[in-house]
């Protein structure tokens, strides 16, 4: 056992080293060589070490380099070192965060790390959490707890009787909302088109001029930082407005309730602090490991009656049980890995975090800009959208940057525009990484545009 685990320590560690020297994207002939792992189900027992070797030697070269400072898509984090340590301690203690009786360490790191967690996103210190996968299942919980909350106040026991015959809830959403909210939706048996929709602004922020009258029961979605652009909804007005209606409001607020950390970002969460719910992300812009979710419950209460679960062999105490705030029951202990990243940054170093890769994305906005492009949105945190041209040029220039390695920038369609998203989220970007990606990009649309009329767009500049 000691060799194999110093083995995979050694090989791990070779990898994080070498990251910055390497392609973002994987080369072609990696990529074929996953085929080695295409094989029948062995009949008989492997050598763990050979086994371990085969992974490193195929399956390294393989991946995508997000842990490094030039992955700038999908709006994914990197994993800090002190996250990927405790996460590789956390899982050769082989934990259940079920129950404080399975896991004394897990329980008691994931209430501190609940606690640090509403500190900085200024959120009601007595709220209900919950460590999820990701924000779709921090969404699902939240939206579970809404769902009991306005229909109990309406005379409903929904966990009892189900929603069948249940008083109908209008769910209302933003135009812009995401597609993972969308879905969650779904299954929490809202119905994905059974939604009423608000327009949005062109930077994809809800328009409260626009928002209509409700009437309890009710749940209103806003967002805190859009996908693409990351504008914020104008949450007080509506939360106002929905309050009145006698509304639940849920937040979703995968990357952007983060800019909370940052003194000169935290003013886009003003009035977000009233909402009832928050789902976001920890393996986003907090860098852990994934996966990492957190949802986060005014009415603590509510949660785990959507929540809970009851059978004879469960203990019963005062103290906070996690099995009772998550849609399942066996799972690892995540809450660990935001405990050591918050315990090693400090509210200090997460605002510096924030701030730094905000500042990145402003400088490579401006950068392209000042090159003659377009950049479609107002830059207010770490997302940036830019064209290069019409669509067909676009896409080439997007798929000249992935193919040439330097960095990784995903496409996107924004309100009718074909566009390469950038969303600078590491821990690990470097302000030579920003430099070195804007040259590449600056090559690759150059390159397209030799081939290309009209490729640049002297407009208005958004930053």
């Amino acid at each position: 056992m000691r060799q194999l685990l110093l083995d995979a320590a050694k090989r791990s560690i070779r990898y994080r080293e070498s990251i910055g020297d390497r392609r973002v994207a994987p080369p072609a002939d990696a990529l074929e060589q996953l085929a080695r792992l295409r094989e029948p189900l062995p009949e008989q027992p492997s050598d763990p070490l050979k086994v371990l070797e085969l992974l490193d030697q195929v399956g390294s070269p393989a991946t995508v380099a997000i842990t490094g400072g030039r992955y700038f898509g999908f709006v994914n984090g990197s994993s800090m070192p002190v996250a990927v340590a405790s996460n590789w301690l956390t899982t050769a203690w082989g934990q259940n965060a079920c129950l404080r009786i399975m896991s004394p360490s897990a329980a008691a790191l994931e209430d501190v790390a609940l606690q640090w967690v509403m500190q900085i996103l200024r959120l009601p210190p007595t709220s209900g959490g919950a460590f999820v996968t990701g924000t779709s299942m921090a969404s699902f919980a939240s939206l579970a707890a809404a769902r009991h909350a306005v229909l109990e106040a309406a005379g409903w026991d929904v966990e009892n009787d189900g929603l069948f015959g249940a008083p109908p809830i209008t769910v209302v959403i933003g135009a812009e909302a995401h597609s993972t909210l969308i879905r969650v939706l779904g299954q929490v048996g809202f119905g994905r088109a059974r939604v009423v929709t608000v327009p949005v602004d062109r930077q994809g922020r809800m328009r409260a001029d626009a928002f209509p009258k409700i009437k309890a029961p009710a749940i209103v979605c806003i967002q805190a930082g859009n996908v693409n652009t990351g504008a914020f909804d104008p949450a007080a007005e509506i939360c106002a407005r929905a309050h009145d209606g006698g509304a639940w409001v849920h937040v979703d607020g995968a990357f952007g309730l983060w800019a909370a950390a940052a003194p000169s970002r935290a003013h886009h969460l003003e009035g977000f602090e009233l909402a009832d719910s928050w789902a976001t992300d920890a393996h986003k812009w907090v860098n852990v490991p994934y996966d990492c979710g957190i949802a986060v419950v005014r009415n603590a209460a509510a949660l785990r009656a959507a929540m809970s679960v009851g059978a004879a062999y469960l203990p019963t105490g005062d103290e906070r049980e996690p099995l009772h705030y998550t849609p399942d029951a066996g799972r690892r202990a995540r809450a660990i890995d935001v405990w050591a990243t918050l315990k090693t940054l400090g509210r200090s170093g997460m605002a510096d975090l924030v701030e730094r890769t905000c500042r990145h994305a402003a400088r490579m906005a401006e950068a392209l800009a000042d090159a003659g492009y377009e950049i479609l949105n107002e830059v207010v945190i770490n997302q940036v959208l830019v064209a290069f041209g019409d669509e067909e040029t676009t896409r080439r220039v997007i798929a000249g940057i992935q193919a040439d390695g330097t960095c990784w920038c995903g496409g996107t369609v924004w309100q009718g525009r074909t566009a390469m998203r950038i969303s600078v989220s590491s821990y690990a970007t470097t302000a030579e990484d920003v430099e070195r990606s804007v040259d590449a990009i600056l090559r690759v649309a150059a390159s397209v545009g030799r081939g290309s009329s009209g490729t640049k767009q002297h407009g208005p500049r958004q930053l």
